[in-house]
């Protein structure tokens, strides 16, 4: 049994492709104008193709989405600014994720938070959705300098937290960044599946939910 969790945030405990889903759609209105011979359902599908899933530099993807669609090249940049500038406000928990933290805490564990990107991109989600007040630490690579899968970044989360990393899990929803990344940095990986991406290699769990870990940690 692990003395101490530690959590990706978007894909893992935040349903991130529903939040860029909404937001996306809401540019097709806030932009009808610059995008009125743009069918909305063709920018949306585009978009998150190119996004891989949060994976994809966001300049790029808004400077390819301009060319695809012929827009003016200056709303690339515009665009970007207003996914950033609102990107917190879309985004969502799982619905099992505030209840099986508070399950975790309530066994005794400490709660860590990993996740890659930006200070001004990631805080306002964490401080929103309330998780600065259920996880232990949070560790955003912006501002670390290191990011996953560098096992700098798990490393300073455990060591903040006063664990080892053979008493530590990892759940994440990335088979690279999360998970292989996790098992080499020493830590026991718990892979929450993504149909988006191969399985990962190695030797890790598999869940469905958040809900299932639970009963993991629970054996």
């Amino acid at each position: 049994m692990p003395h101490a969790v530690l959590f990706d945030l978007d894909g893992t405990l935040v349903d991130r492709d529903a939040a860029v889903r909404a937001l996306v759609e809401d540019q097709c209105k806030t932009f009808a104008r610059e995008l009125l011979h743009v069918p909305a359902t063709a920018y949306v599908e585009q978009f998150l193709a190119l996004d891989a899933h949060g994976h994809a530099d966001k300049t790029a993807v808004y400077e390819r989405l301009t060319e695809i669609f012929g827009l003016r090249r200056e709303m690339a940049a515009v665009l970007e600014t207003d996914f950033w500038a609102n990107y917190s406000a879309h985004a969502r928990l799982f619905p099992d994720t505030l209840p099986v933290l508070h399950g975790l805490h309530a066994r005794g564990f400490k709660l860590g938070l990993v996740t890659n990107g930006g200070v001004t991109a990631q805080e306002p989600v964490v401080a929103r959705l309330g998780l600065a007040t259920v996880v232990d630490v949070i560790l955003v690579s912006e501002r670390e300098g290191v990011r996953k899968p560098q096992p700098e970044i798990f490393a300073r989360a455990l060591g903040a937290l006063g664990a080892l990393p053979a008493e530590a899990w990892f759940v994440g929803d990335h088979p690279t960044v999360d998970i292989e990344a996790a098992a080499v940095a020493g830590l026991t990986a718990v892979w929450r599946r993504n149909s988006c991406w191969p399985a990962p290699t190695g030797s890790y769990h598999a869940i469905d939910t958040l809900n299932e870990l639970l009963a993991l940690v629970d054996r």
